[in-house]
């Protein structure tokens, strides 16, 4: 992961939880694998720890296919709604919300 120079402006996108519950959440697809991304974890999974570590402390963006997005931020990959932690994509459920 390349960190952002100082100084340097990115546009960060993010909607809201209250969005992210009412479908306005962008769909982001697949992670490319050639592309900037930050790991993803599950809510309760035991890596989340390790991939702390790998993660600068002060990470304020997530990275999907180059794109950053705020900490607290959501997006849908596939079936799944994922939220902004600090650097780390952390599952936070399922995209369908007729089917949770």
């Amino acid at each position: 992961m390349q960190p952002v120079p100082v100084g340097s402006r990115i546009r960060v996108f993010g909607p809201t939880k209250e969005s992210a519950m009412s479908n306005g959440v962008p769909e982001v697809g697949d992670q490319d694998p050639a592309a900037r991304n930050s790991p993803i974890a599950g809510e309760d999974d035991e890596d989340t720890l390790f991939l702390r570590h790998d993660v600068p402390d002060d990470a304020a963006v997530c990275w999907f296919n180059d794109v950053p997005y705020a900490d607290g931020s959501f997006v849908r990959s596939g079936t799944v709604i994922l939220r902004c932690d600090r650097g780390i994509w952390i599952e936070s459920g399922p995209a369908d919300p007729a089917n949770p």
